[in-house]
């Protein structure tokens, strides 16, 4: 029998950064500027919080033998509601990440055909972007895969062309002017922009997902998820600071498309609508994978008991078209009641709630480091480190949640307590038919599932079985 041809790490390590140069960079030089170039302070708190995640990550995808993603990896530590509340909000803030994607493609469609759009035509075109790329995705995954593929170059061949050719348009005197225009003391510069730097970020946990097809995964998958995080935050903040250097800091502020711009500025307009082109594509090719995506997500929790069953329907092709009208709904009225006098106003709304819902399983996960190496036996030498470098991250995540303020950490706080409300009807249910699937008394069931006793995958998937039914 032929044996597969697994990944290198360098391939892995690149396929890690991919990931992350999404489309959610292309809107960061106008929000970074409103600091100034001084947020390159912000970058570098996030550069190291973002490695110690990544590395803590890869080290609970090498431990972990429990399936559920990061939901898996908290159940080792906080039982079935950790799991439950760690899926629920980590598939809350990607639901809100996307309409905040649908957003950027949004400004970037302004600025191209030479629009102006009030705040409801925003929301609008918003909507209007969300359904179309839901809808789209009633196929199956094989198209909407193929398309993503293609699509995420039109941001990352833009970025990466900033990074090296655009300093030689690097102005020092216009990046000076920009450096710190509102004389904001260091300290409070470099908590400014974390939430916003953390944003670009998001989705680094996804990477230790390919550990079964590298090489040597123990070894590989920790410096794989380690290099590609570096080499993002490199480009990262090379872009973003470039920028900086050639276009003047008020320009950059009032801008809904920073990279158009500057690709205008560097040879001209024509090359700027033809870059603006490429990044709207991206967007909403992007848009497109994450809709399909985040429908997933609910899915398999709903496949596993944790989620309602009316997400693990699914039509013919495989596709939860039942969950993705549903997320739809949530999403249009996401768009609706962020609505802002500002683009990018709204946008920050949407950024600073998605990142504050994605910290919370980041934050679980952390808390479960300890456990998850004690249960594996790692040496304590070798343990030590790791619980170090999570200790580390976790009060990285805790500075990020400030940082995305009062509003975002109200709004975080009421979502996340309403996903426990909904945990009580599901573990309600499956309480109940974990007692008809064993033929015992519910009191007995009952007791046994508070002391934390797990139910095996084949029950769960039993149990699914006449949920359906």
């Amino acid at each position: 029998m032929a044996v597969a041809k697994k990944m290198s790490v360098g391939q892995l390590t690149l396929l890690t950064a991919v990931n992350m140069l999404g489309s959610g960079i292309i809107l960061l030089p106008s929000k970074l500027a409103e600091v100034g170039g001084i947020s390159i302070l912000s970058w570098l708190v996030t550069a190291t919080g973002s490695l110690a995640l990544a590395y803590a990550f890869a080290r609970c995808g090498m431990l972990s033998r429990k399936t559920g993603g990061m939901g898996g990896y908290a159940e080792y530590t906080f039982g079935k509601s950790g799991n439950y509340i760690t899926n629920y909000t980590y598939g809350l803030s990607l639901l809100i990440a996307n309409v905040a994607i649908s957003i950027t493609a949004v400004g970037y469609i302004q600025t191209l055909f030479g629009v102006q759009l009030g705040p409801v035509q925003v929301g609008l075109a918003t909507i209007a972007l969300l359904w179309v790329t839901t809808f789209a995705n009633f196929g199956g995954a094989s198209v909407t895969g193929k398309i993503g593929a293609v699509t995420v170059w039109g941001v990352i061949a833009p970025v990466a062309l900033v990074s090296t050719v655009g300093w030689f348009w690097f102005d020092s005197s216009v990046y000076a002017a920009g450096w710190n225009p509102h004389n904001m003391p260091w300290y409070d510069a470099a908590g400014a922009s974390v939430a916003i730097t953390l944003w670009a970020f998001l989705g680094l946990e996804s990477a230790c997902a390919n550990g079964d097809a590298v090489e040597n995964p123990e070894k590989n998958v920790p410096i794989a998820v380690l290099g590609g995080t570096l080499g993002a935050a490199v480009i990262y903040i090379a872009s973003t600071n470039v920028i900086a250097g050639i276009v003047s800091n008020a320009e950059l502020v009032s801008s809904t498309a920073p990279f158009g711009l500057v690709f205008a500025q560097m040879f001209n307009p024509f090359v700027g609508s033809i870059v603006m082109g490429v990044m709207v594509l991206a967007c909403i090719g992007s848009l497109l994978g994450w809709q399909f995506t985040v429908a997933q997500v609910f899915k398999s929790s709903a496949d596993t008991g944790y989620f309602l069953p009316i997400f693990a329907k699914t039509n013919k092709h495989g596709v939860p078209i039942t969950s993705m009208l549903i997320l739809l709904a949530i999403q249009t009225a996401l768009a609706l009641l962020t609505i802002s006098p500002e683009l990018t106003k709204q946008f920050d709304i949407l950024v600073n709630l998605a990142v504050v819902t994605n910290l919370v399983p980041y934050i679980l996960c952390m808390a479960t480091v300890m456990t998850l190496q004690k249960i594996s036996n790692v040496p304590p030498k070798k343990a030590l480190i790791t619980n170090i470098v999570a200790y580390i991250a976790a009060a990285y995540s805790y500075l990020a949640l400030y940082s995305a303020g009062a509003e975002a950490l109200m709004l975080g706080g009421v979502a996340t307590i309403v996903g426990y409300t909904l945990f009580g009807f599901v573990n309600t249910r499956l309480i109940r038919l974990e007692a008809l699937n064993n033929s015992v008394p519910t009191q007995t069931v009952s007791a046994q599932h508070l002391t934390g006793q797990s139910i095996p995958v084949n029950d769960l998937n039993s149990i699914n079985g006449e949920i359906k039914s």
